[in-house]
C-alpha cells in the first residue's frame, strides 16, 4: 500500500506482495492487541503482550534503518519510532500501578 511504499521506497525493488501483504497482517494483529489493551487495561497478560508489540514494532523500524539500511530516517520511518518509544516509556511507567494494583487485590483476597 501507500503507507508500506512509503516507508521502504529506497529498496522498492526487494519488496514483493507477499511481504507487504504480512507487514499489513502484522499491523492490524498489533492494533487488535492494543485496542483490546486499551479496553482492558487491567490484564496484565494483555498489558505485557501490548507492550511487546511496541517492542518488536521499535526493533524493527530500528534494525531497518541501522543493520539492514533498507529504510532511510524519514517521517515515514521516524513516526513509528516515535509512537513505538513513546508508548513504551508510558506503558513502563503504567505497568508500576498495574503491579501496584494487582498487589493490592491479592491482599484483600487473603
Amino acid at each position: 500500500g501507500m503507507r508500506f511504499t512509503f516507508v521502504f521506497s529506497p529498496l522498492l525493488r526487494a519488496v514483493n506482495g507477499l511481504q507487504a501483504r504480512t507487514f499489513g497482517i502484522w499491523t492490524l494483529l498489533s492494533s487488535v492487541i492494543r485496542c483490546l489493551c486499551a479496553i482492558d487495561i487491567r490484564n496484565q497478560t494483555l498489558y505485557y503482550i501490548t507492550l511487546f508489540t511496541f517492542l518488536m514494532a521499535l526493533v524493527h523500524f530500528l534494525s531497518e534503518v541501522f543493520i539492514y539500511h533498507t529504510a532511510a530516517l524519514t517521517i515515514g520511518v521516524m513516526a513509528p519510532i516515535m509512537v513505538a518509544s513513546f508508548s513504551i516509556l508510558g506503558m513502563l511507567i503504567g505497568l508500576q500501578y498495574l503491579e501496584v494494583e494487582a498487589l493490592s487485590q491479592n491482599k484483600k483476597k487473603n
